[in-house]
């Protein structure tokens, strides 16, 4: 069999009559990946050629390739730059072993002298959706974290991943992060699209008039000024123009406006400004590609039949956040309108924006997996897919590094032939994870049974918590009984507890909370002491310790308030801190692993914020003692720190200063079974 051989002195050329190849952005960084992939990869080497790699353009589809494979050379051919960056990633994959999630993964190379490329020619793979991306939303852990290298760094490791993915498409961050990292994701290649609060990807109103509402009735003409703004920013590049109008937060543009206090009103409004900012694009772009979101509010305006939207506009169909494709809940309003187009539509061209990560301050998972399991997302994708919704597909990466297991599984949907979830997961972990045969279907069980012990907190399927439940509704709990006592419900619970009185709300979440602390306990003692692999530490089993941490410190809590409300203020105080221990262990177990390139990776944990709730309660802890140590605060101290002679003799209230919060809690743990017998 003849073999080109592949080594660090191969070189990569464009030919003679296409010189300008090898000058255009995408080409010049896909070349200098490859040449990074075979430093990473091959060892040094004397021999004084390695033969050369040749880039051509020709007449092909786009993204299309074709690698040409003889003795001295490979000849790549593409349609357009992706198919060369294309191209020379599948090289990268099949011969020099880079996988796609190799950075986020940590994947170890043994270099080797050559790699040997059986002459023939190689063909792409085929997708089966058009545009197929990823949306870097809530991006507050990567925009904090530079990889040992600098801020841009992450950026690209994500748009690298994406690419390796097959992805072709990003919304490339959020807000500011949007507009910083978009020409470097179209420097890499990628289409940039946009964000469903800010079409055109233009600047929003309250950022560029802060002393002015946010209204468009007011200030049509400064709105259209950003939009114009934003299609000048982004000419030449490739670009999926979104339109549509929001507010100025994730929230809908009436928040703001209270002139448009009808559904009637608000579609006329909403309709009017799509066919505005279509028209103002295809002014300038003629061949635009354009998409609407039918997310949230829109979607019910849009089942009203209050909106209309331009005939080749791809239309974005949303997950509620957990994958179901249905609308999401927003505070206790929970329609779950189907979010799948219906037959009359199907003509159209549609798309789907699909979380693995979601950010709701309710139930959902950011530093945590998605709570469902793949077999639901195969389910909900495969049906999205065979309803036609086959255009465009987005998906919420968030942060990348904790959800890079489903975002590899959904990157598998894409393509022609998808492996179902058992066949995916199989080959993921042989891919990534160290260990024999054994050892991984271990893995397998322990992956597969993540998604079994989520919290289930309604009756439908996909009603099942990620972490953010235990924090948010924890400290939803802590500001209730600060604020009266718990004397009156939690109302902003209301979506999963019912309108119960405080005291059974609690009693509803210890009793979710206990079945989730067993079922993840189960789980850790499943995962540990089978293998030694950091990946395996640093994944799943970081994953698992964040919700069994968080889960027994809201048991604890609930504990607490029974003893609260019983007026055992002691007994309530120090539950409540061994909850605050809790959590703190969970943002320990995150801080633990952050070795080598992750230093700092999860400092900025400040949307699920485990510490934050455990400092709020500490602050719970100082109330409790105000209410039952107060006003004089040297009883609990005699209590704890005293003789059981000195506590009756009180000629002197305390013979030292007052204890702090710190000090007497940890004077409680030590005496904790002479207190409470």
């Amino acid at each position: 069999m003849e073999l080109f051989l592949l080594n660090r002195n191969t070189k990569i050329e464009s030919s003679e009559a296409e010189k300008y190849i090898a000058r255009t952005e995408p080409i010049c960084r896909a070349v200098a990946r490859f040449y990074r992939d075979m430093k990473m990869t091959l060892t040094e080497t004397k021999k004084t050629s390695g033969g050369s790699i040749i880039l051509k353009y020709a007449v092909m589809d786009e993204e299309a390739y074709r690698i040409d494979i003889e003795k001295d050379r490979i000849v790549i051919q593409a349609g357009d730059e992706l198919g060369i960056v294309y191209a020379l990633l599948a090289l990268s994959e099949k011969y020099l072993g880079i996988l796609p999630l190799w950075f986020w993964n940590d994947q170890k190379f043994e270099k080797k002298p050559e790699a040997a490329i059986p002459v023939g020619s190689i063909k792409p793979e085929k997708y089966r959706v058009r545009f197929r991306g990823w949306f870097v939303n809530d991006e507050v852990l990567i925009s904090k974290w530079n990889a040992g290298e600098d801020k841009a760094y992450p950026w690209e490791m994500v748009f690298e991943a994406l690419l390796r993915q097959g992805g072709n498409m990003v919304i490339p961050g959020t807000d500011k992060n949007s507009k910083t990292y978009a020409p470097l994701a179209s420097g890499m290649g990628l289409w940039v699209t946009h964000h469903h609060a800010e079409p055109l990807g233009a600047e929003m109103f309250a950022r560029a008039y802060p002393k002015l509402s946010p209204s468009f009735a007011e200030y049509p003409e400064l709105f259209r000024e950003l939009w114009r703004k934003g299609i000048e920013r982004q000419r030449g590049q490739k670009v999926i123009w979104n339109i549509g109008f929001r507010g100025q937060g994730d929230t809908p543009f009436w928040d703001n406006d209270p002139a448009y206090d009808t559904p009637e009103k608000r579609g006329a409004l909403v309709s009017s400004i799509m066919q505005e900012q279509y028209d103002m694009v295809k002014k300038e772009i003629p061949d635009a590609v354009f998409c609407t979101n039918l997310y949230g509010e829109i979607m019910e305006l849009y089942q009203q039949e209050l909106l209309t939207i331009p005939e080749d506009v791809i239309m974005i169909w949303a997950d509620n956040g957990y994958g179901k494709m249905v609308s999401r809940r927003q505070g206790n309003h929970n329609p779950r309108v189907p979010a799948i187009p219906e037959k009359h539509l199907q003509g159209r061209a549609h798309g789907t924006y699909y979380h693995v990560s979601f950010y709701d301050l309710q139930a959902a998972n950011h530093i945590t997996m998605l709570p469902n399991s793949m077999e639901f997302v195969e389910q909900e994708l495969e049906e999205a897919y065979a309803n036609g919704i086959r255009r465009f597909w987005i998906i919420n990466s968030s942060n990348v590094k904790p959800h890079v297991y489903p975002l590899d599984f959904i990157a598998n949907l894409w393509r022609e032939k998808p492996l179902s979830a058992q066949e995916h997961r199989k080959r993921y972990l042989i891919q990534y994870y160290a260990g024999d045969e054994k050892c991984r279907e271990r893995m397998q069980e322990c992956f597969a049974d993540y998604f079994k012990s989520t919290v289930a907190f309604g009756a439908l399927e996909d009603e099942h918590a990620g972490e953010q439940f235990y924090n948010y509704v924890t400290r939803y709990f802590v500001h209730g009984w600060m604020k009266d006592g718990g004397t009156s419900p939690c109302e902003n619970l209301f979506w999963c507890t019912g309108e119960d009185d405080f005291s059974k709300q609690i009693a509803w979440y210890q009793e979710k909370c206990g079945e989730g602390q067993a079922a993840f306990s189960r789980l850790s003692e499943k995962c540990e002491g089978f293998t030694d692999c950091e990946l395996w530490k640093d994944s799943l089993v970081l994953q698992v310790k964040i919700h069994l941490y968080c889960l027994s410190g809201a048991v604890i809590f609930c504990k607490a308030w029974k003893e609260f409300a019983e007026k055992r203020w002691m007994q309530a105080y120090y539950l409540v801190g061994n909850a605050a221990d809790l959590y703190e262990k969970a943002d320990t177990a995150m801080r633990s692993r952050e070795h080598d390139k992750w230093k700092e990776f999860y400092e900025n944990d400040c949307l699920t914020d485990v510490k934050q709730t455990a400092y709020c309660l500490r602050s719970l802890m100082r109330y409790i003692r105000n209410l039952g140590d107060g006003p004089d605060f040297y009883k609990w101290q005699r209590e704890v720190a005293y003789s059981k002679e000195d506590r009756g003799v009180v000629l002197l209230t305390n013979t030292e200063n007052h204890m702090t919060d710190e000090e007497l809690y940890n004077r409680m743990k030590e005496r904790k079974s002479e207190l409470w017998k």
